[in-house]
């Protein structure tokens, strides 16, 4: 009986072993939007706090591998990663990150780059902080609404554009860096199910602005990362996302975050694995509507849906829930796109 339960405890912990909490960067400066950035103090104590309490940071090239082949990842993994590649980067958070020796990932963007704006590295800047080890990956190549047509432009006119939009950025990444290694971070986090079939098509990961852990119940078209910026960048709200646990999803009735005209507020069904979570114990929240306790309609699915229409422009549904045998909370983030009642779409 003993040996019965030791076994079922392990096998329990083993459920949670192979995930990992990518972290999602922009500025890291004192001068520019608060809410796109960390000041170069609060990213020193930041990356003090995991070198000082036994995380193991972890190239994104590696913790996708694994999450690919359901291999082992160590306990308490984090990837780091920064969006568009501005000059802050390589200026602030490159020595930080070379002090404590962590890998990171940097997603850049063609244009901006090439066009030289304001606050933007240069691809020498870029090639230089991969000779010291950084990954660079693909933001698309002018940071566009990648779920968006343009006006007058048919749906395969729209798709023959994205798959060329994000081969280039790859090819003219490759050129100035030698790597290729076909990971996309969605521009604003927005993407849909027709853009996830261009990159299952091409064999490339897709990294969203949804919150989470990544794991094993994770698509990897869709991989969630915890912004790091503004208000969520207080440390002490952070180490409870640091030690978030991949929520053990089954399956889900909606999957693409893009929603139906008319369809404001919908209804999310997911199936758990309950084999670590207490049901009464999962508590979701609607952005902007606050908190909501889900509906259960069997042992092991519960619904939740949004009281009042969610607003034009991107809104989430997240859940979580504490872990029977771990210490941290599961935590899951479906995310949504809603055009105006025209079809339009809001201005950036």
């Amino acid at each position: 009986m003993l040996k019965r339960t030791l076994l079922g405890l392990l096998w329990l912990i083993s459920l949670n072993a192979n995930a990992v909490v990518i972290l999602q960067y922009h500025h890291v400066s004192e001068t520019t939007p608060a809410s796109t950035s960390v000041t170069p103090a609060q990213f020193e104590e930041q990356m003090q706090y995991l070198a000082a309490n036994e995380f193991t940071i972890i190239p994104l090239t590696q913790a996708v591998n694994a999450l690919k082949n359901n291999t082992p990842l160590a306990d308490k993994s984090i990837v780091i990663t920064f969006d568009d590649g501005y000059d802050s980067i390589g200026l602030a958070a490159a020595p930080i990150l070379a002090k404590y020796d962590f890998p990171y990932t940097v997603f850049v963007s063609v244009e901006p780059i090439e066009k030289a704006y304001r606050g933007m590295m240069s691809w020498d800047d870029i090639k230089t902080l991969t000779e010291k080890g950084a990954t660079i990956a693909n933001h698309s190549w002018a940071h566009e609404h990648l779920n968006r047509k343009l006006d007058g432009e048919s749906k395969q006119q729209w798709l023959d554009r994205i798959e060329a939009n994000l081969l280039a950025t790859e090819a003219e990444i490759k050129k100035h860096t030698g790597q290729s290694v076909k990971m996309l971070a969605y521009p604003y986090g927005e993407y849909n199910g027709d853009v996830e079939d261009i990159l299952k098509k091409h064999d490339f990961i897709g990294l969203g602005q949804q919150s989470g852990a990544a794991g094993k119940y994770s698509i990897l078209t869709a991989l969630p990362r915890f912004p790091v910026a503004g208000p969520y960048a207080d440390l002490d709200s952070l180490k409870v996302k640091f030690t978030s646990l991949n929520m053990p999803v089954v399956k889900q009735n909606i999957t693409d975050p893009q929603l139906s005209q008319g369809q404001w507020r919908p209804e999310l069904i997911i199936e758990l694995d309950t084999s670590d979570i207490y049901p009464h114990q999962v508590m979701c929240f609607v952005q902007g509507q606050g908190a909501k306790k889900p509906t259960w309609v069997s042992e092991t699915e519960f619904s939740i849906q949004a009281s009042a229409n969610l607003p034009a422009g991107r809104s989430r549904y997240n859940c979580t829930a504490p872990s029977k045998t771990k210490s941290g909370y599961y935590w899951f983030s479906q995310a949504w796109l809603r055009p105006n009642n025209d079809g339009s779409w809001p201005k950036e």
